[in-house]
C-alpha cells in the first residue's frame, strides 16, 4: 500500500470517539529488560491523591518514545522538515515536561532540506526512537528517513552534543530500538510487514533481518513500533492509524513466533473534539507502576500527549486503565520516589533570545542558513531568501503553539529592513497567515496578509492577500497573534499591533486556521524576515512572548 492510501486509512477513523476496550499500549525505551510487576487492579483514586489532567502537554509532540534513565524520564517526537529535528523533552514526575535538546542536529539529508532548488515539506524526521545504552552510557536516536535509509546519532547526554554514528542503507520504517539486557541491539519496523533487525556490537551496520509478523487483513494497517523486553518476553507494539493499537508478543525471543492481541480500538478520548489515543510508549517507574503516553490528532493544534496508568494481566499483557470506559480526563499523580533536581522550565512565558545559542523550544522551518542570523541579546535576522512565498524563505523561526488558546507577541526593531522587506509574526502551517511589516519604497506599513496556501503535494498554491494595513512611525513594533487550537471549535486566529507594548489594535479579520491532518504538524507561531527585492536587510527581535488566558 503507498504511503499515501495507508495514511488516508490511519486517519480517516479520526471521528469517532466512542469507547470500547481493554487495553494498554506501547512501551518504550525506557527499562528495556525491567522486570514485569505482578498482576495489579485498577488503580482507584482516593481523595487525597493528587491529580494531573490530560493532555499533560498541549503542543505538538508526535510519534512519542519515552524512556526513563534513573530519576529523568525522555519523551522523543517526530518533526518532520523542522530543524533541529527530533526534540526530547525531559521530566522527573511524568506530568511536567521540559526541553532538553534535539537528536538530530541539522537535516543534511539533502539539499531539499536546505529549501534549495526543492522542499521537504512533510519529509524528514517521522516515527523514530530513543534508547539509552548501559554498557556505554550512551543515548541513541535511529530513524528512516524518506523510505530510503537509516540513521543512528548518538549522544552523552540529551543535551549533545549528538553525532552521527552511522548511516544504513535499510529503510527501518517507523522503527523501534531495543537495547537488550546482553547489551545487543534490535530493531523493530515496517508498515502491515512487520520485521526485525540485529545490529552489530558496535550499532552500525545490520547482522541479520528477519520477517515476524504479518498483519491479518482483518485488522489492517499496522505500523509505529515500540519494541521491549519485559520479564524475558518481546514485545512490539504495533498502532493502527488512528484508532487503536495491538501488541505482539513473543516467549522464544526477539524473532518470534509473535502473537497478537488487541488492546484499543475506538476508545474514547480525553480531549473534546480529538481523536482516539493511541502510537506511543509505555515506561516504568522508579516504584515499579507503568504508565503509557499517547498522542491525540488534534488538530488544528497537531498531535498532543495524553498519559494514562498501566496494569498487567497474569499472562503478560497490559491493560491501560479506563474511566467510563474511555481515556480518564485525570488520575491520580504517578508517585515520586525523590524530590527532583529541579522545576521544569515552563513550556510558556518570556524569550529575551539572551546568550548567544537558541533555545530548544525553537524550530526553523528547514534548515537555516547560519550566516544571516545570530542570538545576543535578541535575535537578529537578515534576509536569506528573496521571494515573494514565505514557504521558500529561509530562516522562518517556529514555535509550537500552547492549547487550548494562547497568545504569541514579539517586539520587533524593523529600522534596518529595506524596500521590499517582508518581516513579521506567522501562524504557519499548508494554510497560514500573518501580521507583519512591509517595506515599499521607503514607507512602513504593518499589514494583515492571508491566503498563503498549499496543495496536497506541498506546492505553493497562493502566495498571500493583504486584507488590511496601516501606516506606522518609527523602528519598533510589537506584533501579536492569538491561536484557538480547540479541535472542533472555530480555529479563529487573530492579529493585532502596538506601538508602544500596551495598547493592541486589531488588524485584519479573523483567520480560520485548518484541520487537515496531511501536514501531519500542527500550526506553528513562525518569526520571519525575507526580501522580495534584494538581500541586505534585517531585523531584531527582542522579545517572543507566549501566554495562555
Amino acid at each position: 500500500m503507498s504511503w499515501l492510501h495507508h495514511e488516508y486509512s490511519r486517519r480517516k477513523a479520526l471521528a469517532t470517539a466512542t469507547g470500547l476496550a481493554a487495553g494498554a499500549l506501547p512501551v518504550s525505551a525506557a527499562a528495556r529488560a525491567t522486570a514485569l510487576p505482578r498482576d495489579s487492579a485498577a488503580v482507584t483514586p482516593t481523595a487525597a491523591a493528587a491529580q494531573f489532567t490530560n493532555p499533560v502537554i498541549w503542543q505538538d509532540f508526535a510519534d512519542i518514545d519515552i524512556i526513563r534513565v534513573g530519576n529523568a524520564y525522555y519523551y522523543s517526537a517526530s518533526t518532520m522538515h523542522y530543524s533541529p529535528g527530533a526534540p526530547i523533552l525531559r521530566s522527573y514526575d511524568l506530568v511536567n515536561w521540559e526541553f532538553a535538546g534535539h537528536s538530530v542536529p541539522v537535516l543534511d539529508f539533502g539539499s531539499k532540506y536546505d529549501l534549495s532548488g526543492s522542499r521537504a515539506y512533510v519529509k524528514g524526521v517521522w516515527a523514530s526512537s530513543l534508547a539509552y545504552r548501559p554498557s556505554n552510557r550512551t543515548f541513541y536516536w535511529l530513524g528512516c528517513i524518506e523510505f530510503s535509509r537509516s540513521y543512528i546519532y548518538t549522544a552523552p547526554s540529551v543535551e549533545g552534543p549528538w553525532t552521527r554514528l552511522t548511516t544504513i542503507n535499510n529503510a527501518y520504517y517507523d522503527a523501534g530500538l531495543l537495547i537488550d539486557s546482553d547489551d545487543t541491539m534490535y530493531v523493530s519496523y515496517g508498515n502491515t510487514t512487520i520485521s526485525v533487525a540485529q545490529l552489530s556490537a558496535d550499532g552500525r551496520t545490520q547482522v541479520r533481518a528477519q520477517q515476524v509478523f504479518t498483519t491479518p487483513s482483518s485488522v489492517g494497517t499496522l505500523e509505529g513500533s515500540r519494541f521491549y523486553k519485559i520479564n524475558g518476553n518481546y514485545y512490539i507494539f504495533l498502532t493502527r492509524p488512528a484508532n487503536g493499537q495491538y501488541i505482539l508478543k513473543s516467549t522464544s525471543g526477539p524473532f518470534g513466533p509473535y502473537t497478537m492481541r488487541q488492546v484499543l480500538l475506538n476508545l474514547g478520548g480525553p480531549v473534546s473534539g480529538g481523536g482516539v489515543p493511541h502510537q506511543g510508549g509505555l515506561v516504568q517507574t522508579q516504584n515499579g507502576a507503568w504508565y503509557y503516553m499517547a498522542f491525540v490528532d488534534a488538530y488544528p493544534g497537531g498531535r498532543i500527549p495524553v498519559l494514562a496508568p498501566v496494569t498487567w494481566t497474569s499472562d503478560g499483557w497490559p491493560v491501560v486503565q479506563l474511566v467510563n470506559g474511555a481515556w480518564g480526563a485525570s488520575y491520580p499523580s504517578p508517585a515520586a520516589v525523590a524530590a527532583p533536581p529541579h522545576q521544569a522550565a515552563p513550556l510558556t512565558g518570556v524569550d529575551t533570545f539572551d546568550g548567544t545559542f537558541l533555545k530548544p523550544t525553537w524550530e526553523w522551518n528547514h534548515n537555516p542558513d547560519n550566516t544571516k542570523w545570530s542570538v545576543n541579546n535578541g535575535l537578529t535576522l537578515r534576509t536569506a531568501t528573496v521571494t515573494n512565498d514565505l514557504y521558500w524563505a529561509r530562516n522562518t523561526l517556529t514555535h509550537r503553539i500552547q492549547g487550548p488558546t494562547s497568545t504569541a507577541t514579539i517586539q520587533l526593531d524593523h529600522s534596518a529592513m529595506r524596500d521590499g522587506d517582508r518581516a513579521g509574526l506567522a501562524l504557519l502551517r499548508d494554510s497560514s497567515a500573518w501580521i507583519g511589516v512591509k517595506r515599499d519604497g521607503g514607507a512602513i506599513r504593518v499589514a494583515m496578509v492571508s491566503g498563503l496556501t498549499m496543495d496536497g503535494n506541498w506546492n505553493t498554491t497562493g502566495t498571500g492577500t493583504e486584507l488590511a494595513s496601516a501606516a506606522v512611525q518609527g523602528g519598533r513594533i510589537w506584533l501579536r497573534v492569538t491561536a484557538d487550537i480547540r479541535p472542533g471549535a472555530g480555529r479563529p486566529g487573530t492579529f493585532s499591533y502596538s506601538t508602544d507594548g500596551t495598547n493592541f489594535i486589531r488588524l485584519g479579520p479573523s483567520f480560520t486556521m485548518g484541520n487537515d491532518w496531511r501536514f501531519f504538524m500542527g500550526y506553528r507561531y513562525a518569526i520571519f524576515n525575507h526580501a522580495t527585492q534584494a538581500l541586505g536587510g534585517s531585523v531584531s527581535v527582542t522579545r517572543f512572548e507566549l501566554t495562555t488566558p
